[in-house]
């Protein structure tokens, strides 16, 4: 029996004892009924970025503040759990939403002054996530425990994980690990290494800190932290262990987010879904299949890269960017910090120049690493590399260069950041289908579009629609039309006197039509729209899709002096090569939401089927014989490179070599290349379209068209082949076929016989000479 001397003191020290969880409990009373709603958890909508996809389903870009891709947790490879749950809750299987026993650990290793740990547990991070904010408040901390309470009693412990698995912030803007996995590595979850796995889930303690590509070193640490724990938890076997910490990490580039390189396109879809959807776009998990074929995005954007660098290449090296001064400080820090505003062109990485002499230079790249690079990768630079160089072009410790890695074997070359620009445009001529679309060099430099927004000259690459038009007024290929100079006094122009010239400065005199094409000729062109009219040409030109006040009713205007669009030059061109049906390019074939309904689709305009026919068939036939010759024979010959009897085009190239044009199709896609600076000026003395554009046309048609058969073009009714007397390309017999609508052969020849001679209509050749 206790004395009543001590009852009393026993009393007040229990009642001391029991108060504060008295008071807890109460307080736990009146705020239980006051907590949020779980509807949030329950009925998960997240906000999910505007995605952008390829024909076959490839992401090729997003839009929208918050990176996710939402994951059940069935799917979740047990690696990558694993890795979550060692990291962050090893007990979130067994305690009822807090974890007694790490609240104890925590506390222990706080006060005796160990690092510092934290007690939260999964279900903690979820309540807090969803409802709570961040700061640091013993209200804050009691609201979160007692959510953590109501979670657990309404979800089971796989809908918790879930929820986590798909929220929580990882940086990059990427929210949840699905998303995680593809920013970080390029992989979806089920393809990550335990040693990837671990990498991720050592982000959500603190995502900018241990960020693997800004912060290598620091999320290396915390990675083997959370190796060794998922071994201590026998998660993973020693064997399993030792090779994870050996894995080196390699994380993917930004300019490797997604499966092709299609910024522009990306933003001609964003600007075209924001018009009918608003800012729902950004938020709501739109999901957008474009006309996009992936190999063919991958092919353009690789020959827009190499055309515009061979060209700058031919052109010579400018100097350095600028300069940092590394006399009295070289550190990494110093440097990163100087090479922070030059951002990266894709593979064109921005360096510090830290040593040079006449055959090396070695140089520091963002990060830490060192290059050196010598022999021929640096002969594009060779005179910056002298003491007598200019000073702005001079290469010094501390200039900041650019670097390119052109094998796998660490090779670096020097290179530059292009101030030309090119661009190039695909599509399904049957339907306008578009391919490919690569509206400039670097977005990331230059967000210009040229595909839809430059208005160029489209030089002699606008001729065969002259040449369309003259066929409407009785021309054939074999009509004789004299190439001999001419002149204009101001009053025939409006003003000032003209003397238009061929390329080449030669006049061949009398020559068929055919090869007036084939050779680019300007004064035939000249001559033939003196012929129909330049009002006619204006008008007939708007079947193409041309606007008339784009091309005004001038002789010049056979010269491809009006201004174009490369997209308008691919509906142009589709129409000759789908047989004369005017097709719409789209690039967007349909819309889903969220959970997959479709919500628009594309009904596309198709050749033989809804498609208006906006030339007669023998037109489009005749054009694209005479267009076939161009690369045969003609200013397109390069393109013969490609082993191939089925390629037709034009070459352009526009008074001072200003702008640079290939236009050309096989039956089964059309492709323009263009090149030009955006403020107007020659490209060079030598630069063509045959020699600037058609390359990138080359490189594209020769890997898009590598696994196509073949083709042969149908000669349409009511034409007819006959042999001609020609001075020009002959066949063994000393003449040549050529292609006429039957009503355009003279009466007598009307059907004329295997191997006789036919001589084309005399009018226009009687007027013309």
């Amino acid at each position: 029996m206790l004395t009543r001397r001590w009852q009393l003191p026993l009393i007040i020290a229990l009642a001391l004892v029991s108060l504060p969880a008295l008071l807890l409990g109460i307080a736990a009373m009146l705020t239980y009924p006051t907590l949020p709603s779980l509807e949030a958890l329950t009925d998960y909508h997240p906000i999910v970025p505007l995605r952008i996809y390829s024909a076959e389903g490839a992401l090729l870009g997003e839009f929208g503040q918050e990176r996710r891709a939402l994951v059940k947790i069935a799917d979740v490879p047990d690696s990558m759990k694993h890795a979550i749950l060692a990291a962050e809750d090893d007990n979130f299987y067994q305690h009822g939403g807090v974890d007694y026993s790490g609240v104890l650990r925590a506390a222990l290793s706080n006060l005796s002054g160990g690092a510092k740990q934290g007690a939260s547990t999964i279900t903690m991070q979820v309540a807090r996530n969803f409802f709570l904010t961040k700061e640091k408040t013993f209200t804050r901390k009691f609201n979160e425990v007692l959510l953590s309470f109501k979670i657990e009693h309404y979800l089971s412990k796989d809908e918790i994980l879930q929820l986590y698995i798909n929220q929580i912030y990882l940086g990059q803007r990427s929210y949840g690990f699905a998303s995680a996995a593809q920013i970080y590595f390029g992989k979806p979850l089920d393809k990550l290494s335990i040693a990837e796995a671990a990498m991720l889930a050592g982000l959500p303690k603190a995502p900018s800190s241990y960020n693997p590509v800004v912060n290598p070193k620091r999320a290396k640490l915390r990675q083997l932290y959370v190796l060794r724990r998922m071994q201590q938890l026998n998660y993973i076997t020693p064997e399993e262990y030792e090779s994870a910490i050996r894995q080196p990490i390699i994380t993917k580039r930004s300019s490797q987010e997604f499966a092709a390189k299609a910024d522009y396109l990306a933003e001609m879809v964003r600007q075209t879904v924001y018009e009918k959807y608003q800012d729902a776009i950004y938020t709501n998990g739109y999901k957008v299949y474009t006309t996009i074929r992936l190999q063919d995005q991958i092919a353009a954007y690789q020959a827009v890269r190499k055309g515009v660098l061979d060209y700058d290449r031919r052109h010579g090296y400018r100097g350095p960017e600028g300069f940092v001064d590394i006399s009295h400080d070289n550190s990494d820090e110093l440097m990163d910090d100087a090479l922070q505003e030059a951002t990266d062109g894709d593979d064109l990485l921005p360096a510090v120049v830290l040593a040079v002499t006449p055959t090396q230079l070695t140089a520091y790249l963002r990060g830490g690493e060192h290059i050196t690079i010598s022999g021929e990768p640096l002969r594009f630079a060779q005179r910056s590399l002298s003491n007598k160089a200019p000073l702005n072009q001079r290469l010094v410790p501390g200039s900041i260069i650019r670097a390119q890695k052109i094998d796998d074997k660490g090779t670096w070359q020097i290179s530059q950041l292009p101030q030309v620009e090119a661009a190039f445009v695909s599509g399904n001529p049957a339907n306008g289908a578009i391919y490919s679309v690569i509206g400039g060099f670097d977005f990331g430099h230059n967000k210009f579009n040229h595909i839809t927004q430059a208005w160029r000259q489209p030089g002699s690459s606008f001729k065969p629609f002259i040449y369309s038009a003259s066929l409407e007024k009785g021309y054939t290929p074999a009509t004789i039309i004299n190439d001999a100079p001419l002149s204009f006094d101001a009053s025939q122009t409006g003003s000032d006197p003209w003397e238009p010239k061929n390329y080449d400065g030669k006049y061949d005199g009398p020559m068929r039509m055919r090869e007036a094409l084939i050779h680019s000729k300007n004064l035939v062109s000249i001559r033939i729209m003196q012929s129909i009219t330049p009002q006619y040409a204006q008008d007939y030109i708007t079947k193409f899709g041309f606007p008339a006040d784009k091309h005004p009713p001038y002789l010049t205007t056979a010269l491809g002096a009006g201004s174009v669009t490369p997209l308008q030059m691919l509906a142009g061109y589709s129409i000759f090569a789908n047989g004369g049906f005017r097709v719409t390019p789209y690039f967007i074939d349909h819309i889903e939401d969220a959970q997959g309904n479709v919500l628009s689709t594309t009904t596309p305009t198709v050749a033989n089927e809804n498609a208006e026919q906006v030339i007669d068939v023998r037109n489009a036939y005749t054009m694209v014989s005479m267009m076939q010759d161009v690369v045969k024979h003609g200013t397109g010959i390069r393109a013969m490179q490609l082993g191939r009897q089925d390629l037709a085009g034009k070459t352009g190239t526009t008074s001072d070599s200003i702008d640079a044009w290939f236009c050309g199709f096989q039956p089964t896609v059309v492709g323009i290349a263009w090149m030009g600076f955006d403020q107007p000026r020659s490209l060079g003395d030598k630069e063509t379209g045959g020699g600037a554009a058609l390359p990138i046309w080359i490189d594209y048609m020769g890997k898009v068209l590598k696994n196509v058969p073949e083709a042969e073009y149908t000669m349409p009714e009511n034409m007819v082949a006959a042999r001609i007397n020609d001075n020009g390309l002959r066949d063994e017999n000393g003449t040549r076929v050529e292609i006429f609508y039957q009503e355009n052969v003279p009466p007598e020849h009307a059907l004329p016989a295997p191997g006789e001679i036919v001589q084309p209509t005399e009018t226009i050749k009687d007027q013309l000479l």
